[in-house]
């Protein structure tokens, strides 16, 4: 990985700033006007002007037209100008000295606004790029890149080392046929955690570097997926099949992912050969002429073994969405065959009407048995368009760190005064964090992204089949570039990613993670004291934050994960981008809101899997449970009455069984993993597990492919951590979730946990209704979920009471001194411009 940090690496012991950019400047300054003269319009007198523009910012409000309007006359005789004309004195005499009246007159303008003497205007000096206090980050634990991406070089080499052991017959995967050798994907394969800890802890040479890498054997007489592990890395010597070690067997190849090129002979397939075939029903209800496109859905078919997709049919918009513009049209196409040409449309759907084949659509088109709604094809101004509306305003608020980021990113690992980890991108799973620690201690090993569900419902057979799982698309191979300023705070540290995924050579996504401290706003904490004593102290809620953004099809992820300065950490997802909608007919209304003249936005969940490896005070952990009871109890001193008495319940729970709590289920308040260490006030050290959660139902159980994501069934499930549990999903069961390749489920066996090395598994999620203001796009605003992981008598106090940014005085103290408080200093310390980089963006297409 490589970043773009704008500045150095070293720390900086003032927060970040808000400012807001100066507004657009105002009108001209218009100076009183003179008596017109020919001598005024010369070369002379506009020399001086110029000469004065140059020198005084005020001049330049003033335009040349303001000055030729000076020579208009005023209503009154020019005495303000402080000169003294004596009727006989010489005119060419008079003018000379009020020209030289005039470049007076900007000279003390200039004096009183800017107290420059008529020099160059004040301008702050740049912020600084390095600063010396490189002591205050703490080192990184891992020099040797157990957790971070494989690089470009190391994808080649084990493209390379493919190719020689798996012969001459492989394919590009850009280019593969179904019935090809191709590599799919090249990733990191993770060490297993033992040998990991040994390393980090105990010293212990580092495990091998590996690979791991999917292939597709569609040559082969029994065609499939296996699973390769190559190293070590970055010279490559050993290859390995463990298909049916992580998989109990052998992968059929109907269950493989969905290549760009395979999706692309599907898109040409209807395009060239599917809608001619009903060409007029087209001419007659969207002005057809190649301006419709497909959206595919997912699963694909209703049994093992099927690969039969729902394709919904729209109009393409140069510019803007399409995903709002369907033309009622959608078609069944069966693409399991190892051969293209033999792929065919099953069924066709137009209206809220099944038609055993485009054929028979077409002669009830011809007949005027159909009945067709015309709908005129929408313009590059439709309301899918995300062009803006209105001319550029005011800019907005700005966030810099006026001496420098406080923290250092080097590579994937990052480093700040109290944090550091180690970041990723999966390419299926996403955003994942290694190596957690605070203050130099271990919190979590790790915690990443899984899964993402996204659930539909309508009355047209591609919404009602949609249920998409997309970690099977790629979370982390459809990361996006992040747009400066937008995305992400314009001075973030921009990081590439390189990658191997459904090509033959490795690829860059520019600007693909930002990481950036900002200042939330709100206060961490502060009190205000005016009984009995007198003081104010708090401290500015900052944070540190890493985050992506995956775009999958129409929608848009932001994967955060933030590192407060007490200790905690936040996991959040918003979800942005277009809604997917269907045609609006008969009882559509049934299943969302209607969003435009022939579109139903159609109801949906959303949810997302988080894999949570908390080790507390070591691998050791218990999981207890906190809640809180009302007991009627006596008044005691006062028996006659009673009262209700709110007191803690605490359990410790010992199996997995117990610890697995369904959604709709009674789920105690306070969920904290436990060690055997205690804090100096007896209790056990402890981090909690806090979801904020408003999901919508899960899938019923009922459901033949509810068991590929029944880690959707719980809210929070909590097991013992296995090497051979690595993650809560599988690639491949999108394609086949009725025999899924992972059933979450299989984990909770009720197995022992007390005292166990334990991950608890967390799902968040939101029910969406689509509405009006969803158009053109869903908002982040209301539509973000996740979970914090806080400390719970981890500590002996607060750790943030060590912060340097508190803020503290007395009344008895000027709070407008530096030395008492360090927010004084700013206009000070902060009286600077930060180094605004060039905009730049990492474009529409990968780079080879």
């Amino acid at each position: 990985m490589k970043d773009r940090s704008l500045y150095g690496s070293a720390q900086a012991p003032v927060a970040p700033v808000s400012v807001s950019p100066p507004p657009p400047a105002g009108p001209p300054l218009v100076l009183p006007s003179l008596r017109p003269s020919p001598l005024l319009s010369g070369p002379y007198t506009f020399s001086h002007i110029s000469a004065v523009w140059q020198l005084c910012p005020v001049a330049r409000h003033i335009t040349p037209s303001t000055a030729l309007a000076w020579r208009y006359p005023p209503p009154h005789p020019p005495f303000y100008l402080g000169l003294t004309v004596h009727v006989a004195m010489n005119l060419r005499t008079a003018l000379v000295l009020l020209v030289i009246s005039i470049i007076t007159i900007f000279a003390l303008v200039c004096v009183l606004l800017t107290g420059r003497g008529g020099g160059r205007p004040s301008s702050p000096p740049q912020c600084p790029t390095l600063t010396t206090q490189k002591n205050l980050f703490r080192p990184h634990p891992d020099p040797s890149r157990l957790f971070s991406d494989l690089s470009r070089e190391e994808l080649a080499s084990v493209m390379g080392f493919l190719t020689q052991r798996l012969g001459s017959g492989l394919v590009d995967a850009s280019l593969a046929k179904p019935s090809d050798n191709s590599v799919y994907s090249v990733q990191l394969q993770l060490p297993p955690k033992a040998a990991a800890l040994a390393h980090l802890d105990r010293g212990a040479p580092p495990p091998p570097r590996e690979a791991l890498a999917i292939v597709f054997f569609g040559q082969q007489a029994q065609p499939n997926v296996s699973e390769l592990v190559v190293g070590p890395l970055p010279n490559p010597a050993y290859l390995r099949d463990v298909t049916v070690e992580r998989h109990g067997g052998p992968l059929p190849y109907y269950k493989r992912p969905l290549s760009s090129k395979e999706f692309e002979e599907v898109s040409r397939m209807i395009s060239e050969h599917a809608l001619p075939r009903v060409s007029g029903l087209l001419h007659r209800c969207c002005y057809y002429k190649e301006n419709l496109v497909s959206m595919t859905t997912a699963p694909r078919g209703l049994r093992s073994g099927d690969r039969a997709t729902w394709f919904g049919i729209y109009y393409n918009v140069s510019g803007a969405g399409f995903y709002l513009h369907p033309v009622g049209l959608e078609l069944l196409v069966d693409h399991g065959a190892l051969d293209p040409a033999q792929w065919r449309v099953q069924r066709a759907f137009y209206n809220g009407r099944y038609y055993e084949s485009l054929e028979v659509l077409e002669r009830a088109f011809e007949g005027g048995r159909v009945e067709v709604v015309e709908i005129a094809p929408p313009s590059s101004k439709a309301p899918s368009s995300l062009r803006p509306r209105v001319s550029p305003g005011a800019l907005p608020p700005l966030q810099f760190s006026p001496q420098g980021p406080r923290y250092h990113v080097q590579g994937s690992q990052v480093a700040s005064p109290l944090w550091t980890f180690t970041f990723s991108l999966e390419l299926f799973s996403g955003l994942r964090i290694f190596d957690i620690r605070f203050q130099g201690e271990r919190v979590a090993y790790e915690v990443s992204l899984q899964e993402a569900l996204t659930i539909y419902g309508g009355n047209s057979p591609a919404a009602m089949m949609t249920r998409y799982l997309d970690g099977n698309f790629g979370m982390g191979l459809f990361s996006t570039p992040l747009t400066r300023g937008v995305d992400c705070p314009y001075l973030a540290t921009y990081v590439d990613w390189d990658f191997l995924a459904d090509s033959g050579a490795p690829r860059t996504v520019r600007d693909a993670l930002c990481i950036f401290e900002q200042n939330q706003g709100i206060p961490l904490r502060r009190h205000y004291s005016d009984i009995f004593s007198y003081y104010y102290g708090g401290l500015p809620g900052t944070v540190l934050v890493v985050r992506s953004v995956s775009t999958l099809l129409n929608y848009d992820y932001v994967w955060d994960m933030a590192f407060h300065p007490n200790g905690a950490i936040e996991v959040k997802f918003h979800a942005t981008g277009y809604i997917s909608s269907a045609f609006l007919f008969g009882a559509g209304r049934r299943y969302g809101n209607r969003v435009g003249e022939h579109t139903l936005g159609t109801i949906h969940t959303h949810a997302a899997n988080f894999k949570v490896d908390l080790d507390v005070a070591g691998q050791e952990n218990w999981l207890v449970a906190e809640d809180m009871a009302f007991e009627p109890r006596p008044v005691p001193w006062s028996p006659e009455h009673e009262m209700q008495l709110m007191q803690l319940t605490q359990k410790t729970l010992e199996r997995e069984d117990q610890a697995a709590f369904p959604f709709g289920s009674t789920t105690p308040r306070y969920l904290y993993l436990a060690s055997n260490q205690t804090n100096a006030w007896g209790h056990r050290r402890g981090y909690r597990i806090q979801p904020i959660n408003f999901a919508g139902q899960p899938l019923p159980q009922e459901s033949d492919i509810e068991r590929a994501c029944s880690w959707g069934r719980y809210q929070l499930a909590v097991t013992q951590r296995k090497d051979e549990e690595p993650s809560s999903t599988s690639l491949y069961n999108q394609n086949d979730p009725w025999t899924p390749t992972l059933n979450f489920t299989d984990f909770i066996n009720n197995e022992t946990i007390a005292g166990k090395d334990l991950v608890a598994w967390v799902t968040v999620g939101f029910l969406h209704i689509p509405h009006a203001e969803d158009i053109p796009n869903t908002l982040t605003v209301g539509n973000g979920v996740g979970f914090f992981l806080r400390p719970y008598n981890f500590f002996n106090e607060d750790p943030s009471v060590q912060s340097p940014d508190a803020v503290y005085f007395q009344s008895d103290q000027d709070a407008r001194l530096c030395e008492v408080n360090p927010v004084s200093c700013l206009p000070e310390m902060a009286a600077c411009a930060p180094d605004l980089p060039d905009f730049t963006h990492g474009g529409f297409r990968r780079e080879p």
